[in-house]
This record gives structure tokens, sequence and C-alpha cells, in this order.
């Protein structure tokens, strides 16, 4: 990506055609505890190399999103890999679907594993890796 360009949008989604599980309700403060391990579980490599990046928990995405799927997760900015040095940049942004990620899952086992395999696939983006690589992980 080339200054001037908008940001990466790429995100971890579920098939549309998924059908949808039985919905698991959880406090928000809890769901970020959450997000907080599975952060803290990253390996430290990653972790002291994850840098000027916001990781948010929202609702829901926002109108507009065209995905293929139920949007999970969402990676907003430029990837660490097209950086420079000198480039100065506001943080960039991974968003986490609080009620996509319930909605896929069961119990609140699924609800951890959805929240670390989402938070993987979008930190992944942020390293530079495409789908198709994330996909081999």
């Amino acid at each position: 990506m080339r200054r001037g360009q908008p940001a990466a949008l790429l995100g971890h989604w579920r098939l549309a055609n998924l059908r949808i599980q039985s919905k698991i309700l959880m406090e928000r403060d809890k769901f970020e505890a959450l997000v907080e391990q599975a952060l803290a579980d990253l390996p430290e490599p990653f972790r002291e190399r994850l840098t000027n990046v916001a990781i948010i928990v929202e609702d829901l995405p926002p109108a507009g999103i065209q995905t293929r799927g139920l949007l999970l997760g969402l990676f907003h900015g430029i990837p660490r890999t097209e950086k420079s040095v000198f480039y100065a940049a506001p943080p960039d942004h991974i968003f986490l679907y609080q009620k996509n990620i319930e909605a896929i899952s069961r119990t609140e086992a699924d609800v951890c594993r959805e929240i670390r395999d989402t938070l993987l696939h979008e930190v992944g983006h942020y390293f530079g890796l495409d789908e198709e690589e994330l996909r081999g992980i």
C-alpha cells in the first residue's frame, strides 16, 4: 500500500450459510477480559512488536461494510510491513464484534476460542499477512 491510499479493511468472518448456534450473552467487562487474556497469550515476539494499535470491542460492525458472511473482527490500518520508520500515522485499529462472536458460540469456551482465533487473524493482518496466508496458520 502506498501513501495516500486508503487504509486496509481486512476482516475475519464466517460464511453466511453458517447456521447460527445457540446465542450466549456475556457482559462487556467479561468479554473484554477474555480479549485481554487472548492478547496476553500471544507469543512474546508478536506481543512486543504489536505497537500503535488499538484493540476495540464493539457490539456489531458499522452498517455498510460489505462482507462475505458474519464479520467477527476487522483490521483497519496500514499493515506493519507497509510502514516506513519515518511514517507517522494515527493508531491502527483491531475491532472485535461481540454480538457476532456470541451468535456463533454455544458456550463460554466457544466464545474464548472465537476471540482467540479472531484476534490472531486480525493481528496477522496487522503484520501484513493476507487471507490465503492466514488460512495456512
